[in-house]
Formats: C-alpha cells, sequence, structure tokens
C-alpha cells in the first residue's frame, strides 16, 4: 500500500470528521434559536468560536499525524525520499563509471 496514500486517507478521514461535527454543531445552534434559548446572533458566535477551535485543532492534529507516521516509517526501516534521491544519485554515477571503464576496455 502506498504510505503517502494511506496518509492521506487519514487525514481526510479527520476533515471529514471536523467537518460532521461542525454540522452537527450548527444544527444544534439551530435548535437553540428555535428554542428560544439563544438568539441567532449569540448561536452564530458561539458556533463560530466553536468551529475556530475545531479547525486550529485540526491543524495540530494534522502535525501530530505526520510526526508519527514519519516516526512510523523511521522505526519500520522506510527511506524517506531524500535518501532514495541521493542513492539513485550514487547509482547514476556508478553506472557512469562501469560504461566509462567498460568503453577504456574495449578501444
Amino acid at each position: 500500500m502506498d504510505s503517502n496514500n494511506w496518509m492521506q486517507q487519514l487525514l481526510m478521514l479527520g476533515i471529514g470528521t471536523t467537518s460532521l461535527v461542525a454540522d452537527k454543531l450548527r444544527q444544534v445552534g439551530d435548535e437553540l434559536v428555535k428554542d428560544g434559548k439563544l438568539n441567532p446572533d449569540q448561536a452564530k458566535a458561539v458556533m463560530d468560536d466553536i468551529v475556530e477551535q475545531l479547525r486550529s485543532e485540526q491543524g495540530n492534529w494534522d502535525a501530530q499525524m505526520q510526526r508519527q507516521m514519519r516516526n512510523m516509517m523511521q522505526d519500520l526501516g522506510v527511506a524517506r525520499q531524500s535518501e532514495v534521491d541521493e542513492l539513485r544519485g550514487r547509482i547514476d554515477r556508478l553506472e557512469r563509471q562501469v560504461r566509462d571503464l567498460e568503453n577504456k576496455l574495449w578501444r
């Protein structure tokens, strides 16, 4: 399984969950207004504050999830992209050297 795809799915799950919670909060706010327990301006202010707090926590959750994924991948021995790129560069240089040596032998 592609690790980036898996991580994206986890992040999308978190974003989707936050969206569902925000929708439910709006429904609760609408009910409170309908029941006369809050006026519309109060309900909007309370819901906006809660949604903003959820969004800021979502950013923290995303960062924490990415850190944990990096640590887990490192523990599993999965190479970082920079390490793979470095190895590819070394392989390319070695292949050039081998070709150069082969060319010298056949001349």
